[in-house]
């Protein structure tokens, strides 16, 4: 590397954006992931003894991913390459191959290649570095914001180590522009800030765990504000609240988090929980999900974990996702939120759901038999001559419009599915069968 280089290098590094310039340098600079990097844990264990295996990194934006990976370059003795997968393919994987080759074979030095956003290659290009991780040509440091067992080959998975970053704590942001703000070198220590208590409170708050969003905001807020009369800054509540403009959410309408914030709101249907509901259909609607997605799930749960204990609950969920259709954002969000809520008091039982995945499996497993005789279709010529549906007893020709017969299959007889619950309606509908059936 020449002067030129160097004397560019360092003049982007200063040009750079405040999150990158803050990133840190060595594991006492590292703010969070304690589950996974707190002295004696597995991973800080290794990066400290310089004993890296093959790992992939994966979390949300801005919980430290990329930073963990040049904490690693910066500690390891062995050769460091970075590739974005966005802007690189097999060319590139494979001259980091041959150089890494030549480094192992010539100096004994090992290759760490560190794949940010891994899961921007296709299968072909995962398997393309298999060769390569398995016969420890490359140690292979893959980050993603994607859940890996959706998105990352399952050999390489296999044969690496899984790291999941949490979004960062309130008191880890604080943390952080603590820092930013004091550092000279590379925050903004020779700008004198003064910044309020409350506007780092809502800032921490408003971040959503991710601290690149957090300083952005901050360095925005710094540049943007004339100095005072003492030459200092004052960030106050309200600039920082501009410059955070919109909350963001963590949530990806293709990824982990969408069935994660999606699970967690059937769940708390299914749990008569209300205030939950609300708050995870807030955070869907609030992230652009499809109002007819969150439609269709209510209808799902109105069946599945209500069913006949309120039978009006499916009424009101297909009336609730025909609405939504046809009036649209915003005002569907009123419509969701009463069928979701309605679900959630609703009384439970999944009866009709257990029942027919027993009748499922039998028919799957078991030998089924005939339909019974009197059962058959006797409405065409020549059913006669088959003696079908002779015998068969037509209910609302006896009191109570109810006959005792036999329905099921002769193999069948006393198997049961449907068993009611106690809960709401299906207590009623209990009782009115036990009375048919004695009588």
């Amino acid at each position: 590397m020449d002067l030129f280089e160097i004397q560019r290098n360092e003049r982007l590094k200063k040009d750079s954006p405040l999150a990158e310039r803050l990133k840190p340098r060595n594991l006492d600079e590292y703010v969070g992931q304690e589950h996974i990097l707190a002295p004696g844990k597995l991973l800080w264990r290794a990066i400290k003894a310089d004993r890296i295996t093959s790992i992939i990194l994966y979390g949300p934006p801005g919980t430290g991913k990329t930073s963990l990976a040049k904490v690693i370059a910066n500690t390891t003795k062995s050769n460091f390459v970075q590739l974005n997968a966005v802007t690189s393919g097999v060319k590139d994987l494979k001259e980091v191959v041959k150089e890494a080759k030549n480094q192992l074979g010539m100096y004994n030095k090992r290759t760490i290649l560190f794949l940010d956003e891994i899961h921007r290659f296709n299968k072909a290009q995962q398997d393309g570095l298999l060769p390569s991780v398995e016969n420890g040509t490359l140690i292979l440091i893959g980050a993603t914001t994607e859940n890996p067992f959706f998105q990352v080959n399952n050999a390489l998975i296999s044969r690496s180590m899984l790291f999941k970053l949490e979004p960062l704590k309130e008191e880890h942001i604080k943390k952080i522009v603590k820092r930013a703000i004091e550092d000279e070198e590379k925050g903004l220590g020779i700008y004198n800030i003064d910044i309020d208590d409350e506007a780092v409170e809502f800032l921490a708050s408003v971040a959503s765990g991710d601290a690149r969003r957090a300083l952005n905001a901050l360095e925005l807020a710094a540049l943007t504000t004339d100095p005072n009369e003492k030459g200092r800054i004052d960030i106050s509540f309200d600039v920082i609240k501009e410059c955070m403009q919109k909350k963001s959410i963590n949530y990806d309408k293709d990824g982990d988090y969408h069935y994660d914030v999606i699970s967690a709101f059937i769940k708390s249907m299914r749990g008569s929980d209300p205030d939950a509901v609300l708050h995870y259909l807030a955070r869907m609607l609030y992230a652009g999900e499809d109002p007819v997605f969150i439609a269709r799930r209510i209808v799902i749960a109105a069946s599945e974990d209500v069913g006949n204990a309120n039978p009006h609950a499916l009424v009101v969920a297909n009336n609730a996702a025909q609405a939504v259709q046809f009036i649209g954002m915003p005002e569907a969000r009123i419509i969701l939120a009463q069928a979701a809520t309605y679900i959630a008091i609703s009384p439970k039982s999944n009866s009709s759901y257990v029942g027919i995945k027993k009748a499922l499996a039998d028919i799957e497993a078991r030998d089924i038999g005939q339909v019974p005789v009197h059962l058959k279709d006797a409405s065409y010529k020549g059913a006669k001559k088959l003696k079908h549906g002779l015998g068969y007893l037509y209910p609302h020709s006896y009191p109570n419009n109810y006959i005792d017969q036999q329905y099921m299959p002769d193999e069948m007889i006393g198997t049961v599915y449907y068993e009611l619950s106690d809960n709401g309606q299906e207590k009623k509908i209990k009782e009115m069968m036990k009375k048919l059936k004695k009588k």
